[in-house]
């Protein structure tokens, strides 16, 4: 796809405002082909690109599995409509279902308020050998809720942990988090979806327009948007304050969800193979009982 995987990456310790980041950004290779070929030639290339992706994905996840010494947690979060249900069923369509695991997390139940605001994700995390998706996550709690404090209501907390200084705790909290998770063996890839107000409009009124995605509308998706703005400086202040060297944000373009798989399909497929995993090698007993039960079956 012609692109750097660190053009999407949040600098950890570098101040970073979305304004910097183009929510319809496409790779150069896209424009030329649209003046040689049309969008249509666009879309078939970066259908072939996503395949080609999406078929390394299917093997490194298996020996993501064979290894069994790393798990790998993807968290996506955005704004609605920015496109996080198409990219889990585009990115990941042939990967073994057995080896990855998709988390939606809705509005917190009475048993999750009951506890701390990790509780329910930590419960959700992927063991070794798994991939594990969380579409949205803890992070909602430094975001709805900090759009929304009076949420926070619910939550039961006590007084001396409310006020201002509530938010860093959590970004610390996750911080902390996110760093045992990976010195354990978690690599923890975060996703920033980034989509313009506009386009979030087009795609909110083709669920209205379009009976068979009536049912993805919601109140809430117009009430959240009247908060548009209050909702950027959160997200903004999240990559910031939670961009770290061991679990980086990268923030996708999200305006053309071609762009958006196919840029998230190489990150994975980069990442994975950074950790220069082998299959496992067999013991010199494993080894004989193997040749021993293969002459078994061919005597038969």
């Amino acid at each position: 796809m012609s692109m750097d995987a660190e053009d999407f990456k949040v600098s950890p310790g570098k101040k970073t405002s979305l304004k910097d980041f183009d929510s319809g950004w496409v790779p150069k290779w896209a424009q030329k082909k649209e003046e040689e070929g049309g969008k249509k030639a666009v879309k078939e290339q970066a259908l072939a690109i996503l395949k080609a992706n999406g078929q390394k994905l299917v093997e490194l996840q298996e020996l993501l599995w064979a290894s069994h010494t790393y798990a790998m947690l993807i968290i996506l979060q955005g704004m609605d409509g920015a496109g996080k249900d198409s990219t889990i069923r585009h990115v990941m369509s042939g990967v073994n279902p057995q080896g990855c695991q998709v988390t939606a997390f809705k509005t917190p139940s009475e048993e999750e308020l009951n506890h701390d605001f990790l509780w329910r994700n930590s419960k959700a995390l992927p063991e070794r050998g798994i991939i594990g998706i969380f579409n949205r996550s803890y992070y909602e709690d430094v975001l709805i809720v900090k759009v929304r404090p009076e949420i926070l209501e619910k939550n039961n907390l006590p007084l001396a942990v409310e006020g201002k200084q509530i938010w860093n705790q959590r970004y610390e909290d996750i911080n902390m988090f996110e760093r045992h998770l990976v010195r354990s063996g978690t690599v923890v890839l975060k996703f920033f979806l980034h989509i313009s107000a506009e386009e979030q409009k087009q795609r909110l009124l083709k669920r209205l327009e379009d009976p068979d995605k009536n049912w993805k509308f919601s109140d809430t998706d117009l009430s959240e948007r009247l908060k548009w703005d209050d909702y950027m400086e959160a997200y903004e202040d999240m990559v910031n304050q939670t961009s770290t060297e061991w679990s980086p944000w990268y923030i996708i373009p999200s305006d053309k969800k071609w762009v958006t798989h196919a840029s998230i399909s190489e990150i994975l497929v980069s990442q994975i193979k950074k950790l220069n995993l082998q299959y496992p090698v067999l013991s010199k007993e494993q080894s004989e009982a193997l040749e021993k039960a293969k002459a078994e079956l061919e005597k038969e």
